[in-house]
């Protein structure tokens, strides 16, 4: 009877998601005829290069399906939203080359420039475009998240101004000069500049639960549970499970779903489930019996869909350059190379890290006397010293200005049976030790400043995991300990993920995404990022 139940309850999601999906399949091929006839007709050839895909798409599919292949199975078309952003950020593109065009003369002119300037703006216009397009910088996989967007960007200047330097060195033109180290340049600044703000508001819009794809998740319970949990934490990412697959058909403890999130079946009908739901991803993690022949199947079955087919590898926060597929006789074998924290790239970080350190005390040194004589004034020394453990565990003294009475860590043990934080940390939202100054100091981080001295000491680096108290070490895992291959930052994934609002799981989880992940272009994301964590003061106390 329990069986039939289930059953039962699977039809029904199965044919509300079936009658959903249609409906929405229909109405976002509507709205995306109707968008391309709204736009201006100086746009519609570049709109029309998303359409060409889908329709070659749509193409393959049907000859496929003439043959036998595999079904003929309906197309899905880009959402109302989808269509509207990627307008926007074509938008964007075209009007920085032609702003920079206009605004040419700031950065200079070469002899007998003025009767070149027509075809040199057309010429400039067609090369920057095409250098976006042959880089694929309107992938709509790509638009509005993660770093690959910027790097499209930057890889389309490369060709541009490589391209149009040696049309100039060939025909021997001196006019070309402020084209290839001004117009270019300027135009592909003030894209990156339009293409972010663009992406802060689909973030905001993401917060709301707007503008995200839908995704089938399958797997075990426990697994489909995690991907929900990770994707519910990072909206950015625009990926919501919708419906998930399970082993058994049902989802925890016998119930019908997982998380809120419906099961509308068991491994076999995931091919089904996505047809008839329309979801934009499937997403296949770890299930007993999920065999790599059902799993070649199932991206057969996804062929002539649009859906994207993702798999969990099962390495948990690794990611980006340490990653590399190798087949061997056709059989594709995940490589996963060893972190390297002796490389160029750290001397070159250790290097930031000085220049960054000196600059910074010299531009804040205003600030910094102030916050000084205002900690005075309250009474006590002006800073604290306390013992932390650094790279390879080696301790080191590190320096804040005081935010806390003088007697704060003898009052500790008094106040460790009110202690908000798990794990080893301590942490108070309403810590009665902290002094009026001291609030308004750590709301701002400001009270972090004096580390900068601990980074040009060597002890410490701008960004890196949380240093760790030595008391802390002793409830360490194998895991947690992996913090201590790298030097401990000012800032770090922690500072721009929450602060203080993090537990002690989810901020070791993200020290060792660090770890595991390093790379200069990290570091930099992360430090702008930390303004605006800073002056939002969001997660400090």
């Amino acid at each position: 009877m329990e069986q039939q139940r289930v059953r039962q309850r699977q039809r029904s999601l199965t044919t509300t998601l079936s009658t959903t999906g249609l409906r929405r399949r229909n109405l976002a091929k509507t709205e995306y005829v109707s968008a391309i006839y709204r736009a201006s007709f100086f746009m519609y050839p570049l709109c029309m290069l998303g359409s060409h895909k889908d329709h070659r798409r749509a193409q393959s599919g049907a000859l496929l399906a003439t043959y036998g292949l595999h079904r003929a199975i309906p197309q899905l078309q880009r959402t109302r939203w989808e269509i509207t952003y990627r307008n926007a950020v074509v938008g964007v593109d075209v009007s920085a080359i032609l702003v920079s065009i206009g605004l040419r003369q700031w950065w200079g002119s070469a002899p007998g420039d003025a009767a070149l300037t027509p075809i040199l703006a057309v010429a400039a216009s067609l090369l920057w475009i095409s250098a976006l397009v042959v880089n694929r910088a309107w992938d709509s996989r790509v638009l509005g998240q993660g770093s690959q967007e910027f790097n499209r960007l930057f890889r389309a200047l490369g060709f541009s101004t490589v391209v149009l330097a040696l049309v100039a060195l060939g025909l021997q033109l001196a006019e070309l000069r402020p084209w290839v180290f001004g117009v270019l340049p300027i135009a592909c600044l003030l894209t990156v500049v339009g293409r972010y703000i663009l992406r802060q508001r689909l973030h905001r819009r993401r917060d709301r639960g707007e503008c995200l794809h839908q995704v089938l998740a399958i797997g075990t319970e426990e697994a489909i549970a995690d991907l929900i949990s990770r994707t519910r934490r990072d909206p950015y990412t625009g990926w919501t499970v919708a419906a998930a697959c399970t082993p058994t058909g049902a989802g925890t403890d016998g119930e019908d779903s997982v998380l809120g999130v419906p099961v509308v079946g068991d491994l076999d009908s995931a091919a089904s489930a996505q047809r008839n739901g329309g979801f934009r991803a499937v997403a296949v993690a770890a299930a007993p019996g999920w065999t790599p022949k059902r799993l070649h199947q199932l991206s057969w079955d996804l062929e002539g869909t649009g859906a994207e087919l993702v798999v969990d590898p099962g390495l948990m926060e690794v990611t980006g350059p340490r990653l590399h597929v190798a087949p061997v006789d056709g059989f594709p074998l995940l490589r996963l190379t060893a972190p390297d924290f002796t490389s160029t790239s750290f001397l070159v970080k250790r290097a930031l890290d000085g220049i960054g350190a000196v600059l910074l005390l010299v531009v804040l040194a205003p600030l910094l006397i102030a916050i000084a004589v205002a900690v005075k004034c309250d009474g006590g020394p002006v800073f604290f010293r306390q013992t932390r453990v650094g790279r390879h565990g080696r301790e080191f003294r590190m320096i804040k200005f005081r935010s806390m009475v003088e007697d704060a860590e003898a009052r500790r043990a008094e106040l460790t049976a009110t202690n908000d934080s798990d794990g080893p940390l301590f942490k108070l939202h309403r810590d009665p030790r902290i002094t009026r100054i001291g609030a308004i100091l750590r709301r701002y981080s400001l009270d972090e400043l004096p580390q900068l001295l601990n980074i040009l000491s060597g002890s410490m680096s701008l960004v890196g995991p949380r240093p760790p108290l030595p008391a802390e070490l002793r409830s360490y895992t194998r895991d947690a300990y992996r913090k201590l291959l790298v030097r401990p930052g000012l800032t770090g994934l922690w500072q721009v993920s929450g602060r203080s609002d993090l537990s002690w799981e989810q901020s070791v989880r993200l020290d060792l995404r660090y770890v595991e992940n390093w790379t200069l272009a990290t570091d930099l994301l992360i430090l702008w990022k930390t303004l605006r964590a800073v002056v939002t003061g969001a997660g400090a106390y």
